[in-house]
């Protein structure tokens, strides 16, 4: 046997303690489309862009919590600085402010439960970032 191939990501998951409440966060605050929901397996599957990974939530006995010290997740959106604007808008815990990096701007926000989730862009390096539609 070989060493490990990693082909890629396939599907993040995130724990959360109430269905419904992260439900609203992920499909209203963000702005997620459902790919798939089995609520009685408590699981709610989300599309990422146009590609087949995913986020995943799943239901587990947590309480709310400040950001907790776990993998970052980091999505590429179109301007981050305004998806940071829209969100703070919707209610949503921004963890500072938008900062520059080499690449363009990226901000980090917490659901509920403390996931981290990190929004950047690619505005200052076009050509690295995925393709936009027009």
């Amino acid at each position: 046997m070989g060493n490990l191939e990693v082909l890629g990501v396939d599907n993040i998951m995130l724990a959360v303690g109430d269905l419904e409440q992260a439900r609203t966060f992920y499909e209203s605050t963000l702005g997620l489309a459902v790919k798939f929901a089995v609520p009685q397996a408590g699981v709610v599957g989300y599309r990422l862009g146009g590609e087949e990974p995913g986020l995943m939530i799943r239901l587990q006995a947590l309480t709310p919590s400040p950001p907790r010290d776990t993998p970052r997740i980091w999505l590429e959106v179109k301007d981050a600085r305004a998806a940071a604007a829209d969100l703070r808008a919707k209610g949503a815990r921004i963890l500072g402010e938008p900062m520059e990096i080499l690449t363009g701007w990226a901000v980090e926000l917490a659901d509920p439960w403390g996931n981290v989730l990190g929004l950047t862009d690619y505005v200052k390096d076009p050509a690295r970032g995925r393709r936009l539609a027009e």
